[in-house]
C-alpha cells in the first residue's frame, strides 16, 4: 500500500517563487485596492512621478496593449489623478501628466505598499530583504525583464 507521507523530493525554485509570488501579488493586489487604485494604475503614476511622459511611452514603458493604457488612464484621469493635453509640438500625441491629487495619491500608496513589505517580509531581517531585491534584481536582469 503505497504512503500517503509527505514527499521528501526538493521543491523546483521556479514553482516556489511562482507560489510565493502569486500569494505576495494577491497581497499587493489587496492593499492597492484598499487604496482605490490596482497595479497598473499605481505603475503607471509611478512612471509620472518623474515628470510628463507621451502616451505611446508609457504604452512602451509599461508593455501594455493601448487599449489598456487608455482605460487605466480613463480610470485615473476619473479620479483626478492624471490629466492628458496633445503635444503642442505634435497635436497626434498625447502627453499625461500626474496632478498634485495623483502625487497624494502615490504617497498613500507607497505607504499601504511599505506596509504590505513588512507583513511579506516580517521573518527577513533588513540585510535579509536587501539581499532578496539584488537577488530577484539579478534574475529580472537575467530574463531580459525590467
Amino acid at each position: 500500500m503505497a504512503s500517503l507521507t509527505r514527499s521528501t523530493a526538493p521543491v523546483q525554485l521556479g514553482v516556489q517563487l511562482a507560489g510565493r509570488g502569486a500569494a505576495a501579488g494577491a497581497r499587493v493586489r489587496d492593499a492597492l485596492a484598499g487604496a482605490g487604485l490596482t497595479l497598473r494604475s499605481s505603475f503607471t503614476l509611478r512612471l509620472l512621478a518623474e515628470g510628463p511622459v507621451g502616451q505611446q511611452a508609457l504604452i512602451d514603458l509599461l508593455g501594455v496593449d493601448p487599449s489598456a493604457l487608455v482605460a487605466v488612464l480613463n480610470e485615473l484621469e476619473g479620479l483626478g489623478l492624471v490629466s492628458r493635453q496633445r503635444d503642442p509640438a505634435d497635436r497626434r500625441r498625447h502627453i499625461v501628466t500626474m496632478t498634485a491629487e495623483g502625487a497624494g495619491a502615490l504617497r498613500a500608496v507607497d505607504q499601504v505598499l511599505a506596509q504590505a513589505d513588512d507583513e511579506l517580509f516580517a521573518a527577513l531581517s533588513p540585510a535579509e530583504r536587501d539581499q532578496l531585491a539584488r537577488l530577484l534584481d539579478k534574475i529580472a536582469d537575467d530574463c531580459g525583464d525590467q
